[in-house]
């Protein structure tokens, strides 16, 4: 008989855990207090944006500058997984696959913390029970960590008032001498708006003038001309969006003399005069690094024949495509606009349909979600992929100017785009192979155990696969 496995295990435990009314987050006795219970949860979710010179609105670092907003903190807090939520990530919690990279999110004892706090006078207890002050740097910029190469394009200025604009910007040479493998990429934007002093509109892109910017790497002639077939696509630049992290074995190739291009920009104005530009940061791997993976450039979703009826909620679109190789997900990056509220991703094998993961949307924080390594999902060749989307064309969506209007595809914040941005990567057999049993290993699966998004894990447990020389010694053998 075989015992019960340690994830098994931990997974009862945690469970139990969770269910246990002893491990209420606030005990009905214990005081919670801002230096003891608080201020470790802005530090960790919070401060990099929510501080001096932050892209936040105000800062969060101490007492004096926190308890003013203990209302507003436990309202942002409270909405999880829905628009206008802080800290911004929208991983709904009660489905599909759990672990993330660089997850900021809190927990429901944080979030029950939160309420607490604010609802019983915002006590500030004791100096002695708080944390070490963090200290901020430029650096903290770039949520991936200090770039190895940065690219700085030309400033633009979008004026108040002004309608949106699309269009191509400066094409800018990267200065890389010699070909690299980049581990992550990140795109920030810098601009002259003061954003401590409360001049922004609360408007889609808040602080902001570039909604997003689609561009690649490609080498050009001496008239500044692409070559053509020289071009390589990176992933989408979008406000409020976080570092792209590919995965360790697929790294993205950054060739020598390239040059930044994009022909696909989306200005909009902030209710203010800004002038502004994007900064690109490379992290690179090692100079004798070669990728095991090969990128994958499936496109799931639709960006044209979309149809939205006017004053109406939970309306759904699909899409599906087929998966002709073995896929890795890297991380999943829903794409609406404005009257996108929520987005989910399956996998369909056989009989099985087994959702991924569902994100709720918010236009003002674009997000990709990048699965931590034990958790990505190891899809078969055969799989189909489905997102569905949900779309809020009523009075109750904010980013909706006018609800009762018909709304189709387009660019514009306020027609609509339906498409998965998300990073895959493509295996051989033997590769795939390799994964799944890597994955067992580190989860310690055993064969009556199932793991979310992969769904031959458990499979060679059962029924071995074997190669073809091992398969005909079998077959002699049984004659």
């Amino acid at each position: 008989m075989r015992m019960p496995s340690a994830k098994s295990i931990i997974s009862g435990v945690a469970l139990f855990v969770t269910l246990s009314p002893v491990n209420s987050a606030v005990s009905q006795t214990e005081q919670v207090t801002f230096h003891k219970d608080i201020e470790p949860i802005l530090q960790r979710s919070c401060q990099s944006c929510h501080r001096e010179g932050g892209a936040g609105p105000m800062p969060l670092v101490t007492y004096e500058q926190v308890a003013p907003f203990a209302g507003l903190i436990e309202y942002k807090t409270g909405l999880r997984d829905k628009a206008g939520a802080m800290p911004p990530w929208y991983m709904e919690k009660n489905i599909g696959i759990q672990s993330y990279k660089d997850d900021p999110s809190l927990s429901d004892n944080e979030i029950a913390a939160i309420s607490n706090w604010a609802r019983n006078g915002t006590p500030k207890g004791s100096e002695a029970d708080a944390p070490e002050a963090l200290v901020f740097d430029d650096s903290l910029k770039w949520g991936a960590g200090e770039p190895d190469l940065i690219v700085k394009l030309n400033d633009v200025t979008k004026l108040a008032g002004t309608a949106d604009w699309w269009g191509e910007v400066d094409s800018v040479p990267t200065g890389l001498t010699e070909d690299r493998y980049v581990k992550s990429v990140e795109v920030v934007e810098v601009n002259d708006v003061d954003n401590q002093a409360g001049t922004g509109r609360d408007t889609v892109g808040g602080r902001y003038i570039f909604h997003h910017m689609i561009w690649a790497t490609a080498q050009v002639d001496e008239n500044n001309e692409r070559v053509p077939g020289l071009s390589i696509p990176w992933p989408v630049h979008e406000v409020g969006r976080n570092a792209d992290i590919f995965d360790e074995d697929a790294g993205r190739l950054l060739k020598a003399n390239s040059w930044i291009v994009s022909d696909s920009v989306h200005l909009h104005s902030n209710g203010k005069d800004t002038t502004g530009h994007l900064e690109i940061g490379f992290r690179f791997h090692e100079k004798d690094y070669q990728p095991k993976y090969q990128a994958s450039f499936i496109a799931l979703g639709n960006g044209v024949d979309i149809s939205i009826a006017g004053n109406e909620s939970n309306q759904e679109l699909h899409a599906y495509t087929v998966l002709n190789q073995h896929t890795k997900v890297i991380t999943f990056e829903p794409h609406l606009h404005a009257p996108g509220e929520r987005m989910c991703l399956e996998a369909i094998w056989g009989y099985t349909v087994e959702t991924l993961s569902c994100v709720g949307y918010d236009h003002n924080w674009v997000r990709g979600y990048p699965y931590a390594e034990d958790a990505a999902p190891l899809l078969p060749k055969g799989t189909i992929l489905h997102i569905v989307g949900y779309m809020n064309n009523s009075e109750t969506n904010p980013n909706v100017p006018d609800p009762r209007n018909w709304q189709g595809s387009g660019n514009r914040s306020v027609t609509n785009m339906f498409i998965d941005l998300g990073i895959r990567v493509t295996m051989t057999d033997e590769q795939f192979h390799e994964a799944m049993a890597e994955r067992r290993d580190a989860l310690d699966l055993g064969p009556n155990d199932h793991v979310i998004g992969c769904p031959l894990c458990g499979a060679p447990l059962v029924a071995p696969v074997l190669d073809d020389e091992e398969d005909s010694n079998e077959v002699a053998a049984n004659d």
